[in-house]
């Protein structure tokens, strides 16, 4: 883990394996630094694009084409958080949070679309 890339260690209810790939998944882009202490996120330019929900489900902002291509792919949903469907955030899988190889570009779309907004 780099020093200072991430947001220090504070009490959240999310299991310190699902931070820890989530930490690798963040340093794979070098500018990006994880938010938040009691839930954790990546934003860029103010728009939040990865976050944890408090219950414990990791999201991943997607444009239209890759939100369909990866609900269909991995059999999951759009993350519900904070009593609402969030439309462009899908559940990640706690088994592909943990293959940063086979997230890691879903990641980069993500980040590359908020880039745009």
């Amino acid at each position: 883990m780099r020093e200072g890339k991430t947001a220090k260690k504070e009490k959240n209810d999310i299991p310190a394996s699902k931070l820890e790939s989530y930490d690798r998944l963040i340093i794979t882009i070098p500018s990006l630094d994880r938010k938040g202490a009691t839930v954790p996120y990546t934003s860029v330019n103010g728009h939040m694009f990865s976050f944890f929900s408090k219950d414990g489900s990791f999201g991943l902002r997607l444009p239209e084409e890759s939100k369909d291509q990866f609900l269909k792919k991995y059999k999951t949903t759009l993350l519900e958080a904070y009593g609402m469907v969030m439309k462009e955030y899908v559940v990640v899988p706690d088994e592909l949070l943990e293959n940063t190889k086979e997230l890691e570009p879903f990641f980069r779309i993500s980040f590359k679309y908020v880039n745009l907004l």
